[in-house]
């Protein structure tokens, strides 16, 4: 089902992100979310199948569907759902961030700065840690790691793709404060880029979620999708990405000309022998567009940038931007006027 003008240009711009942030590897996957067809996938490092002598196995890798990788604040969408479908929250609802720091456990954890009381939409706009927590903490972490089964987290994607990996959610027996919490903002469990693009997608498709297929679909004839989450929540929680790509959200750079797109954007630490690295990271952006017309989903990994540059709206935001023009030009979607967009 692969476009070859899409695939071509996903993966010029993925090499022109690797040259850019001197990162170690990464991963595109564009999905069309009405019909479940993967568009694209491209992987870096890349190998030529034509020269069998220098072949590098690690270059071979569909990294996109084989490398698991904990999913960090994207997961805060799907945390979302959860705190909406709770009947606790809108997302006008006001949560106090305030002094900007939380005690779980024996652990503290900290926003960039105090943000004071803000909306639920401006805890997930802003991407904070203590308003996510807090969330977290009212629905509980049953509600959360059951939005987390139900959008297709922990199983396969259904492409059928050798070599896929589920991913893994907890499943632990007893859980410590801390885990509850850390679960809502995507660590203790692990997942693919494609699982992550195919999640976002129930979002775009209205609440049902489909499973992948790397073959054409006949629109006539598509196969049965799940209902995930009701229509009204998708909208709510679209309304709120929209808004991330937005002056004051966290993923500006995420921005394409004459279109609104929405999306979340993810920056975790890598793990060595000794747990957790402070000077290493993954980049991470999972984008959809256009907003007034959620079809195409994009979820882009940033392994190991270099630099001061290393955050998911840093990193992986422009990579999605400049992906998301051409996917939007070669799928021939209409310009639209950004002041009718869902901001």
């Amino acid at each position: 089902v692969c476009s070859s003008d899409l695939q071509y240009a996903q993966h010029r711009e993925l090499q022109r992100a690797m040259k850019e942030t001197g990162a170690a590897a990464g991963s595109a996957v564009t999905v069309d979310a009405w019909t479940g067809e993967v568009l694209a996938i491209s992987n870096y490092p890349v190998f030529n199948p034509n020269s069998r002598d220098a072949l590098d196995f690690a270059g071979a890798r569909n990294r996109a569907v084989t490398d698991v990788f904990e999913p960090g604040s994207t997961i805060k969408t799907l945390t979302l759902v959860a705190a909406l479908e709770s009947g606790l929250f809108s997302i006008d609802s006001l949560v106090d961030t305030s002094p900007g720091r939380i005690r779980v456990g024996s652990k503290v954890l900290h926003d960039p700065r105090d943000y004071g009381e803000i909306t639920v939409s401006n805890i997930i706009e802003k991407s904070s840690q203590v308003g996510v927590t807090k969330l977290a903490q009212a629905v509980g972490h049953e509600a959360v790691l059951d939005v987390l089964r139900r959008f297709g987290l922990g199983e396969s994607t259904g492409t059928g793709f050798p070599g896929e990996r589920a991913g893994t959610l907890p499943d632990l027996a007893r859980w410590s404060d801390i885990e509850k919490v850390t679960l809502a903002f995507g660590y203790g469990l692990n997942t693919t880029p494609i699982q992550l693009a195919r999640a976002y997608a129930a979002l775009a498709n209205d609440g049902v979620l489909r499973p992948l297929t790397l073959l054409k679909q006949d629109p006539q004839d598509l196969p049965p999708g799940q209902r995930v989450v009701e229509p009204t929540i998708a909208r709510e929680v679209l309304k709120v990405l929209g808004r991330v790509t937005q002056p004051g959200g966290t993923a500006t750079l995420a921005h394409v000309p004459g279109f609104s797109v929405g999306g979340k954007t993810g920056t975790v630490h890598k793990v060595g022998e000794s747990g957790y690295l402070d000077d290493q990271y993954v980049a991470l952006f999972v984008g959809i567009a256009p907003m007034t017309s959620p079809r195409y989903v994009t979820a882009i990994l940033i392994d190991q940038p270099r630099g001061d540059h290393y955050g998911g709206g840093l990193a992986a935001a422009p990579v999605y931007a400049r992906i998301t023009e051409d996917v939007l030009r070669i799928r021939n979607a209409r310009p639209e006027q950004i002041g009718r967009a869902h901001v």
